[in-house]
């Protein structure tokens, strides 16, 4: 069982915990010192996610097999690591037309937690298996465990939960010294070393998890048949502006005329993809929906077999 058993002498050997030398004196520099020292940090960050492109790979891997068979795609995390996989999961639906359901995001402290910092909570280990319970969290899911020191117990508490499920777990931590890592199979070590501002790390800590978070549900999405060559095919035009992206997108990638594009679109039942479909191949909504069922929804296949 995971406990938290940190020491004022190993929080201090972690790297998110060390000073950073750049910034040693950066409280005496001018305005534009200041944010040179904290640009040159931010360079370092995309350097270190390129080191480990092989390991997030294996896990967007594991992700679309789970999807594949009905599973999802969970996030959790405290503090700024916790807003951003929310912030992630949040997106997924209106980019891609998925339910809500199929990826979440889940915080220490829960949704007070996304505007004000509850900086306990992340010491409550039976919180984090507590959010899994809920949502019947399974072996068919996957668990990303997201946390820049790789120590707070209500992340641990969920990650060994999932494991013992038999699960996929990830992690994605700053830290090479992660707990997470002792209950993963995937384990992503960004190492963007000390903070500018020591310990904070929303900075480059927050930004390598952003990055990260973008790529895994991002390569995921378009390994489902979510993009074609690189527009999102499946957004859910709920608003106007997204209404006019939609029938744009079918006048670009069938070269249709506007009114043309408009009718696909409203014969489609505001569905672009299978508009797009509809348009190219001169069929109607049910037999571009039929298509595009049997493709699993990449438009290239069906293309390719037409």
């Amino acid at each position: 069982m995971t406990n938290n058993s940190l020491t004022p002498q190993n929080l201090s050997e972690l790297t998110t915990e060390k000073r950073n030398e750049s910034s040693g004196d950066i409280d005496s520099k001018t305005s534009l010192e200041i944010l040179t020292i904290i640009n040159n940090e931010d360079k370092k960050v995309p350097p270190a996610i390129e080191k480990i492109i092989p390991e997030i790979a294996a896990l967007v891997d594991d992700i679309v097999a789970a999807f594949k068979k009905g599973g999802r795609l969970i996030y959790i995390g405290a503090g700024t690591s916790g807003r951003l996989g929310i912030l992630d999961a949040s997106e997924c639906p209106p980019t891609y037309g998925v339910s809500p359901g199929m990826v979440q995001g889940f915080i220490a402290g829960g949704r007070e937690a996304l505007t004000k910092s509850i900086e306990s909570a992340e010491d409550r280990r039976d919180e984090g298996v507590g959010e899994l319970k809920d949502i019947g969290f399974c072996v068919d899911d996957v668990l990303v465990g997201i946390t820049a020191s790789g120590q707070a117990p209500y992340v641990l508490g969920a990650l060994e939960y999932a494991r013992d499920l038999g699960a996929v777990t990830g992690a994605i931590s700053c830290n090479a010294n992660s707990k997470t890592f002792d209950l993963t199979k995937h384990r992503l070590f960004v190492d963007v070393g000390p903070e500018v501002v020591t310990g904070s790390t929303r900075m480059k800590s927050g930004t390598a998890q952003k990055l990260v978070l973008n790529m895994l549900s991002t390569a995921s999405m378009i390994r489902m048949g979510k993009v074609y060559k690189n527009l999102m095919v499946d957004l859910k035009p709920v608003n106007h502006k997204l209404i006019l992206r939609s029938i744009r997108l079918i006048r670009e990638l069938t070269g249709c005329s506007e009114e043309q594009a408009r009718e696909s679109f409203e014969a489609s039942e505001k569905n672009p993809k299978a508009a797009i479909v509809m348009v190219l191949l001169k069929v109607d909504r049910r037999r571009a929906e039929e298509l595009l069922e049997e493709a699993e929804g990449h438009i290239s296949v069906i293309l390719g077999k037409a």
